[in-house]
């Protein structure tokens, strides 16, 4: 195979990930969800890969990292940030960076709003950029099996 026949990454149209979600709790709920680690810890991460460690101090300046563990291998993922904008219960903004070499390793931004609808949270969660398609579509599997989880969790929160 010729350097100019190797496959290539998917051109991006769009280098932005938009996430909708209505979840079933009000929003001070989905809020302490997001932003206590004791909480958080437990949706945290793709179905397959579960946080087993987070931390956060979710104030602008504020520094969060994580750890997720594949369940089919035990390898460990490591993710970190800094929080830029913390507006309680309305708006969650965080820097994001895997600690990988290459694209993986690249700092997003990722922007999180919480719109309460009458006892019921509308979350519009915006992760940006991506250099890849592959990238983006992965990142976009991995919070939908989190958040997905962080639905079960706000049930529980319920019930306490």
């Amino acid at each position: 195979m010729t350097a100019s026949s190797k496959p290539s990454k998917s051109a991006l149209a769009e280098p932005e990930l938009v996430i909708m979600r209505v979840f079933n709790a009000p929003r001070e709920r989905v809020w302490k969800a997001w932003t206590d680690p004791k909480l958080a810890v437990q949706w945290w991460g793709p179905k397959h890969h579960p946080a087993t460690h987070l931390e956060m101090d979710a104030r602008p300046g504020g520094l969060w990292t994580g750890r997720l563990r594949s369940e089919a291998d035990g390898a460990v993922l490591t993710h970190r940030g800094v929080f830029r904008e913390v507006v309680a219960p309305e708006r969650l903004v965080f820097t994001f960076a895997w600690d990988e070499e290459g694209e993986r390793g690249l700092e997003t931004l990722v922007t999180i709003t919480f719109a309460d609808q009458g006892g019921k949270t509308l979350m519009t969660f915006r992760q940006i950029p991506f250099q890849s398609a592959e990238e983006r579509d992965g990142h976009r599997g991995g919070w939908t099996s989190a958040f997905d989880r962080f639905d079960d969790q706000l049930l529980e929160l319920k019930g306490s």
